[in-house]
């Protein structure tokens, strides 16, 4: 079982590594996302440099990427902190990926995908919060952060679970310290709108 614990944890890492906002800009065209807009290899520096549609494609990657590590330790029997782990080992391995030196994404979609495989009621009332901040404002990053400021609060409500409970406070303090640059823009007033160019 520890053997089988410590493989899952290494595929959940490799699995949060698969470089495809990086791959979408490199072969749609020709750039490298770290050197282009945020920095980000995430989706909506994608949808700034590269296009909605493969931005759509890379949020759904990441999104799988995280569900699929939880999801395989449960299907393995793993225990609730186990199945943390191989989240949290997705979400390392796309916030440091190890292909690309270590320079990722900020983990909002791959953490999404995640809470979808340890309670997907949860992942997807997060999702609803982002969705109704992103409606009124346009800007990504807030409502990024508004609902991983939420996400603690509805796991305790949904499921009670310990590990759960703080897995939940560990992907808010990653979003909020990946999304410190954009905090500062939104308190200078200059993060940039969907549409509009930073």
């Amino acid at each position: 079982m520890i053997l089988t614990a410590l493989l899952l944890l290494a595929i959940g890492y490799l699995l949060g590594s698969t470089p495809s906002g990086y791959l979408a800009g490199r072969w749609l065209k020709g750039i490298d996302l770290r050197d282009c807009g945020s920095g980000s290899t995430g989706a909506t520096n994608v949808l700034r440099n590269v296009g909605k549609g493969p931005a759509l494609v890379v949020f759904l990657i990441d999104v799988g990427k995280g569900a699929l590590a939880v999801l395989l330790a449960k299907t393995f029997g793993l225990s609730d902190w186990l199945q943390v782990m191989a989240g949290l080992a997705a979400l390392a391995g796309h916030i440091w990926p190890v292909w690309l030196g270590f320079k990722g994404g900020k983990a909002v979609a791959t953490g999404f995908g995640m809470f979808l495989g340890l309670a997907w009621p949860v992942g997807l009332a997060c999702f609803g919060v982002f969705m109704a901040v992103f409606s009124l404002s346009r800007i990504v990053s807030l409502a990024s952060v508004i609902a991983a400021l939420s996400l603690p609060l509805l796991m305790v409500l949904s499921t009670g679970s310990p590990p759960y409970i703080l897995v939940a406070v560990v992907a808010m303090v990653l979003v909020l310290w990946r999304h410190r640059s954009n905090l500062q823009r939104l308190i200078d007033g200059s993060e940039p709108k969907v549409g509009q160019k930073p």
